[in-house]
């Protein structure tokens, strides 16, 4: 599920009855998850590629240094909308 899509689903701002959270929360977890699962797998597919290529070192090295920047960048999203989630679970249950 695209990131925007999942932004817009979590902004929603219906009420639910004291004690219950909204339906759509577990499987947009889930979607937030499968991106994770999809961004950590492709990352470490392209750092296996880099560190088997006939490449210098200190160019491997560069290379995996961007790419885990660039890994970092991608799963930050997600990460703060699965926190926010978190965070509106607990508030439920408090």
């Amino acid at each position: 599920m695209p990131f925007a899509m999942l932004k817009r689903l979590t902004s929603g701002s219906s009420q639910q009855p004291p004690g219950t959270y909204s339906p759509d929360i577990l499987p947009l977890l889930q979607s937030l998850l499968a991106a994770l699962a999809d961004i950590d797998f492709e990352y470490q597919k392209d750092r296996e590629t880099i560190l088997k290529s006939p490449i210098e070192e200190p160019l491997k090295q560069r290379a995996i240094a961007t790419l885990a920047e660039r890994h970092h960048e991608r799963r930050d999203p997600y990460l703060r909308e699965i926190e926010k989630l978190e965070r509106q679970i607990q508030r439920t249950f408090a």
